[in-house]
């Protein structure tokens, strides 16, 4: 898949370019998913956050860039339904919006669904995290991110083979500072890199590209 890894979603013009970029055609003739999954499974979201996920309702925005159709997939119903319904809504997309949350949970999901087996045979769809749907495509999100009670470790799919410390410096997210996001890469096994939200990561053919109007650091394996 074409990967926009973001921290805080399409925020700058420079992160919007790039989307527009990968998509290969304007928002306003791209059809989206939103993906609200991974917020089920954080301690601090809930229904009210879903709802504003999927709405776009501030400060959650990318429902509300202009794209040509916006619909929901929610992972946990999948298994249900059969793919004969769901893989089709999934291939006719563009883009897939997928939200933050727990990137443990979400990976779960991902796998119990079976949208994990079917990214292979997606080379053209656009994958647009936020946060923990960006982080769920590591390798590893570092024990401090796991907040599903359920999760066996903090091991994630693996996509790609760098891992995301997010919301670098954010006003409400006091920790979220350079020198505990040293500490965080000192814990992983393999490079990472440290983004703020005006800063995204673009992966075409497994490189990764930095985006940036904010600041960031990467780390070095």
């Amino acid at each position: 898949m074409r990967l926009l890894l973001t921290s805080g979603g399409i925020t700058n013009p420079s992160i919007n370019d790039a989307l527009v970029e990968l998509l290969g055609k304007p928002i306003s003739e791209a059809h989206a998913l939103c993906i609200p999954t991974a917020m089920w499974g954080h301690s601090m979201l809930g229904p009210v956050a879903v709802r504003g996920s999927v709405t776009g309702e501030p400060p959650w925005h990318m429902p509300r860039l202009g794209w040509a159709s916006v619909g929901v997939l929610e992972l946990t119903a999948l298994p249900t339904i059969g793919e004969e319904r769901w893989v089709p809504w999934v291939r006719e997309a563009d883009v897939l919006l997928v939200d933050g949350g727990d990137a443990t949970y979400l990976c779960h999901w991902m796998r119990e669904s079976g949208l994990y087996d079917l990214l292979p045979s997606l080379p053209d769809t656009v994958w647009v995290g936020v946060s923990a749907g960006s982080m769920v495509m590591t390798p590893r999100i570092g024990d401090d991110f796991v907040s599903w009670a359920a999760a066996p470790d903090d091991r994630t799919l693996g996509v790609v083979d760098f891992s995301i410390y997010p919301h670098l410096d954010h006003e409400s997210m006091p920790d979220n500072t350079l020198a505990n996001a040293e500490t965080w890469a000192a814990g992983i096994d393999g490079p990472t890199y440290a983004i703020d939200d005006q800063t995204a990561i673009q992966v075409t053919n497994g490189t990764p590209k930095i985006i940036s109007e904010g600041h960031w650091k990467a780390f070095p394996a």
